[in-house]
């Protein structure tokens, strides 16, 4: 089903956040540049240098970055393109490790690789969680831009296949579901930077 934001207390002016169950799986997905890591960034405090998850009230949040600099750090000779593989082996896994310890994650994802939520749903349902998605729904340009900004741009041909998959993801979401996640909330970037927390209860 559709989530919406929460308002953190009543009133005027609240804060919008987003609230889970202990022991849930929240996967933050969007293209690449859309923002997944500064959103982290800004409600966890990272830094971007993190070589592991880092443990917050309720489990860990798990960046992509962690995978990638610790396999940079240890294999400074090997070109960045050829430690991918091996970066994204490492980032599943912390997530799967967190989610069979029955930890609350909140977890950077490439939202267009349907067999990955499934996977991720399958594991979760076996450790008593499930799996929440945000999208964080930008236009490609706007993503490029985000690229840009980084410093780290996606190949064309690879941003052109996440972009393909990412709008009937997209599609469905706004029309109530994405199986097989538990509930999914699609974010406009304005959104995205006004979310103040997600939060296990």
């Amino acid at each position: 089903m559709i989530r919406e934001l929460d308002k953190a207390e009543a009133g005027a002016g609240a804060s919008p956040e987003l609230r889970y169950p202990a022991g849930s799986l929240v996967l933050v997905a969007g293209l690449p540049g859309a923002g997944k890591s500064t959103l982290l960034d800004r409600l966890y405090g990272l830094g971007g240098a993190e070589a592991e998850p880092v443990p917050i009230d309720g489990g860990s949040v798990i960046d992509s970055r962690q995978a990638r600099n610790r396999w940079a750090r240890r294999l400074r000779v090997v070109p960045a393109r050829a430690r991918v593989p091996l970066v994204n082996t490492t980032h599943v896994w912390w997530i799967a490790r967190a989610v069979m310890r029955g930890e609350g994650v909140v977890a950077h994802t490439r939202g267009t690789w349907p067999h990955i939520l499934h996977m991720f749903s399958w594991l979760a349902a076996r450790h008593g969680g499930r799996v929440h998605l945000v999208l964080i729904d930008v236009d490609p340009r706007t993503a490029l831009e985000g690229q840009r900004a980084r410093g780290r741009v996606v190949a064309t041909m690879t941003f052109a296949r996440h972009c393909r998959r990412w709008h009937p993801l997209v599609q469905r979401a706004r029309g109530g579901t994405v199986a097989p996640a538990a509930t999914v909330t699609v974010l406009s970037r304005a959104e995205a930077d006004a979310l103040k927390a997600i939060r296990f209860t």
